[in-house]
């Protein structure tokens, strides 16, 4: 498995699996292009956030980490199930005693992974400050807990 720092030629993969989220997913809302959605990953990755997991050179998840808070976290829907996603937050959390995280109520399979590595919901709200406007969770995770 590979995991390394993001560099800019991996914008465009990350945001096709955000671009693929969006899509795929019945409950979100498709808010943004697909250049939009690699001109973010872009971004994310210009600010040293984005780390990148795959197989065989090929980019099959990201996580992009500002300080103590993880703000995104996608693996491509071929790849899930491999512990990419545990691979890439498990080297999120080296080195940090807490980490935050939001998450929209409707994935309920991002808050079963949280859950069962340690995170708890600490708030919840009703998405009046997201883009996507869908009711949300903020979890937090504290080393030793």
């Amino acid at each position: 498995m590979l995991l390394r720092a993001g560099a800019p030629l991996d914008a465009s993969r990350a945001g096709a699996i955000l671009s693929a989220f969006a899509e795929d997913t019945p409950w979100m809302p498709r808010l943004h292009s697909r250049a939009e959605d690699i001109s973010f990953a872009d971004d994310l990755i210009s600010r040293g956030w984005v780390i990148v997991a795959g197989r065989a050179q090929q980019v099959e998840a990201f996580a992009a980490c500002d300080g103590q808070t993880l703000q995104a976290l996608y693996v491509a829907e071929a790849a899930r199930g491999q512990g990419l996603g545990s691979a890439l937050l498990s080297q999120v959390l080296k080195g940090r005693d807490s980490l935050s995280l939001w998450t929209f109520q409707a994935n309920v399979a991002a808050q079963t992974f949280y859950e069962a590595r340690g995170f708890r919901a600490v708030e919840r709200s009703d998405g009046a400050r997201n883009d996507e406007k869908l009711p949300d969770i903020r979890y937090l995770w504290k080393r030793g807990e």
